[in-house]
């Protein structure tokens, strides 16, 4: 089993500006060592380790832990794509075994459509080449814009973090459902079925969460989908355990070929995970 999406941050590198103390329980460092209990707990045997700053430096820092952390099977990083330096750096991280994808925070850029700059072709075009991933850190005003990504690299490695946040709080799904709809039947994008329980707000039941998984299971199936925590993010909206029962209930109708898809088998082919044991 492979959690495909955690993270681990250390507050005195200053380079989380979104982390503030009005973060609450996320304002602190988090560690391996407070994540293994967990996981181990849930029976996760690796995971994929996923960049929280707008740095390169932070990658670094992460890349380390993986070099001495045996279940962080991969890094997502990031890199400035928009920077001429973009595909040297690219190059140079790569050196590093543990780099499996890089993910920028398109969430927090103002233009929507920022991913369709001139300056990010030749950058995607060397991930692509590395056989490096992107993961999409977007919102539903970013799926317009991506669905025209995908058509001009279609040869990039592409998913969609945290189902594309949709708007559980306010119960908005029809819009954001056709968008997913379509980038599943015209793409080779895969998506994460993580990040849901902090759309949904603290108080999320099932049931809230139940018509997004659906949506996101009947077009994207087990084998385009991955079971991601989101952890420590995780912790404003009841916590890992909770939402790794909730997400084991909302599965449960699946057969076990499919359920182990999406509680690993995706994630190790999407990323390129060696099997256990190698």
């Amino acid at each position: 089993m492979i959690d495909a999406h955690q993270h681990f941050w250390r507050v005195d590198r200053g380079d989380y500006g979104w982390l503030t103390p009005d973060q609450g329980v996320l304002y602190r460092d988090f560690a391996p060592q407070d994540l293994d209990p967990l996981r181990r707990a849930a029976g996760i045997d690796r995971t994929v380790l996923v960049q929280a700053a707008p740095t390169v430096e932070e990658t670094r820092f992460l890349l380390g832990i993986a070099k001495e952390t045996s279940w962080v099977a991969g890094v997502v990083g990031w890199v400035d794509l928009d920077r001429p330096s973009a595909e040297q750096v690219i190059e140079d991280l790569f050196e590093h075994p543990a780099l499996v994808g890089i993910r920028p925070m398109i969430q927090d850029i103002a233009d929507p459509e920022w991913m369709l700059g001139d300056a990010l072709d030749a950058p995607l075009r060397t991930l692509a080449q590395l056989g490096l991933r992107f993961d999409a850190l977007v919102q539903p005003q970013h799926l317009a814009p991506l669905r025209r990504l995908l058509a001009r690299h279609p040869e990039l490695r592409v998913v969609i973090d945290h189902g594309a946040k949709p708007d559980i709080r306010a119960g908005a799904i029809d819009a954001w459902a056709s968008d997913m709809r379509w980038l599943a039947r015209n793409t080779e994008a895969c998506c994460k079925m993580s990040g849901l329980v902090t759309e949904a707000g603290a108080d999320w039941s099932d049931g809230d969460l139940r018509p997004y998984v659906d949506v996101l299971m009947e077009h994207f199936g087990p084998e385009r989908l991955m079971w991601g925590s989101d952890w420590p993010v995780v912790e404003l909206a009841g916590g890992y355990v909770a939402w790794r029962e909730a997400s084991l209930r909302l599965l449960a109708e699946l057969d076990a070929s499919a359920r182990a898809s999406v509680l690993g088998g995706t994630a190790e082919r999407f990323y390129g995970l060696p099997p256990v044991g190698e």
